[in-house]
């Protein structure tokens, strides 16, 4: 699966200001809808601040780049949905660590079998779902059954395969037995597969999820906003911010403007990082530059001459310089692993020199396959990263023989549907957001890549059973073995650029899981409307 992570100021003056009770849009111009914020207090109406906001305690408005087109992940792909929703609306029995690590969440422990088959979970009392439902063996088991049904088509369903069997043992403790053990399987859970539903919570998911996470959806509009508000029944820690706000905004000029004007508090995985130097010298902004489980890919049709030859592959490999890619077209954010494709938050993830910069033994590898002055097709998303790094990779492989003309597609559904489902190209770039997904990516020929290879498959298939001290070493062989045959290449991990006004903090930087936590938002002193001239 593949993802994207992704005005004037006005006031009315107001003394209620303790709750943000609505969020609704309002049409600014025909490329951004800026949001109305309704400030309300105990006995008094509605005060609307019209194309700006008065920023409070208790709110926040976020700029995201990639918007959701439905709020249901157990019917549709991509990153947008998860970051939204995954720790904010839902929870699992585990959570992902920022560190990539698996914490116990509803489940406060679990005991696994001396066959290391059968999970015991032993699950949190006296949670609620937000439709006042109790979390319960029950509604863990349906769960966990509603993944491996018909009503599952997300194709991260596969996660689940290993269950065999799901068993309420009691009101608070649930088994659930593998057919083999699995080391992927326990951190899978802390993914968008683990989400803990109840039956009756899943009607209406594409607009009205319903979890027992710190929040609840308040209001959603396709390709805008969605307004989270915090649980008053959450069973943890209540937010420090009552009313968070996600805006989806795809012009990075206009979400710059929106930030500096006080429209939005923070933006969260700036696209636009020749914009951050300009936020980083103004004092009342904070830039704060971590990583995500982004692999910014550059796939070769492995099925599809010339790269169905492996040589073809390497000289790919060597022919670009991947730091002079995420110099020239990302301003210098990103990690370079030499080509690796797992971000630093895996325990298998290093920095290879396998294949240096080194356009001569490109050529010489071409030559070896019998590839002189091939023309290819390079189809590229419509998404900032990939048309800029696209410029110099076209004219790096041109340098060594291979003449490749840019196909741009509209991103998700031409690419989608043209690359990823009908496997229509020879050489694309875009960035898989899902984390360890190596297994997918290189273990299933049929994928898009087509990267077919018994040993790649037998290794992942060791690691994946192997006891969990043995887990990490095998699957650095299984990369090596992935790197050695050139099965794609990584040009760079993708940052987590967060520019933000400097009294907002909490803001997840380093993530290592599917969401984007929320609940830790808080400010160091009340804000106050703000402009910039």
């Amino acid at each position: 699966m593949v993802g994207l992570f992704t005005a004037h100021t006005s006031t009315t003056s107001t003394s209620k200001r303790r709750k943000l009770q609505h969020l609704a849009t309002v049409t600014a111009t025909t490329t951004v809808a800026a949001l109305s914020l309704f400030l309300g207090g105990c006995s008094a109406g509605h005060t609307a601040v019209q194309t700006g906001r008065v920023a409070s305690d208790d709110s926040a408005v976020i700029a995201l780049t990639a918007a959701p087109a439905t709020l249901d992940f157990t019917k549709s792909g991509g990153a947008a949905i998860p970051q939204a929703l995954i720790g904010n609306v839902y929870e699992g029995l585990v959570r992902i660590s920022s560190q990539g690590d698996i914490e116990p969440q509803l489940a406060t422990s679990w005991d696994l079998s001396p066959d290391r088959t059968t999970y015991t979970f032993h699950l949190r009392k006296g949670v609620h779902f937000s439709n006042g439902d109790e979390f319960t063996a029950d509604t863990a088991k349906f769960s966990i059954d509603r993944v491996k049904s018909d009503a599952w088509t997300n194709g991260l369903k596969s996660g689940m395969k290993p269950v065999t069997r799901t068993q309420a043992v009691d009101k608070y403790t649930l088994a659930v037995t593998l057919s083999a053990p699995s080391n992927g399987w326990l951190w899978s859970m802390g993914t968008l597969i683990g989400a803990q539903m109840t039956p009756h919570g899943v009607d209406n998911l594409a607009t009205k999820p319903v979890g027992t996470g710190p929040f609840t959806v308040d209001e959603y509009k396709v390709g805008r906003f969605l307004t989270l508000t915090a649980n008053k029944s959450y069973w943890g820690r209540q937010s420090a911010t009552r009313h968070v706000a996600l805006r989806y905004m795809t012009d990075s000029t206009a979400t710059a403007n929106a930030l500096r004007s006080g429209d939005v508090d923070a933006i969260v995985g700036m696209d636009a990082p020749e914009m951050v130097s300009s936020f980083r010298d103004n004092n009342r902004y904070a830039v704060d530059v971590g990583t995500t489980t982004g692999k910014v890919l550059l796939t070769m049709n492995n099925k599809r001459a010339p790269f169905n030859d492996v040589r073809v592959r390497r000289a790919v490999m060597y022919a670009i310089n991947r730091q002079a890619v995420i110099d020239t077209a990302w301003g210098g954010f990103g990690e370079d692993t030499g080509g690796v494709p797992a971000p630093p938050t895996d325990p298998w993830s290093y920095h290879s020199t396998e294949y240096p910069y080194d356009p001569d033994r490109a050529r010489e590898l071409l030559s070896e396959a019998g590839v002189h002055d091939v023309d290819i097709t390079f189809t590229v998303p419509a998404r900032a990263y990939a048309t800029n790094a696209a410029e110099l990779i076209i004219s790096e492989l041109e340098d060594v023989g291979i003449h490749a003309h840019i196909e741009s597609q509209e991103f998700p559904a031409v690419w989608l549907s043209q690359t990823l489902t009908q496997h229509d190209y020879d050489v694309s770039i875009i960035e898989h957001a899902e984390a360890r997904d190596i297994p997918t990516l290189f273990g299933n020929p049929d994928y898009y890549l087509g990267y077919d290879d018994e040993q790649t498959r037998t290794l992942l298939s060791a690691a994946d059973a192997a006891p969990p001290d043995e887990y990490a070493p095998l699957m650095r062989k299984a990369v090596d073995r992935i790197m050695n045959q050139a099965g794609a290449n990584t040009i760079f991990i993708y940052p987590n650029i967060v520019v933000r006004d400097k009294d907002l903090t909490g803001i997840p930087t380093t993530i290592a899981g599917q969401g984007l936590e929320l609940a830790g938002i808080s400010r160091t002193h009340h804000s106050t409307a703000r402009s910039e001239s």
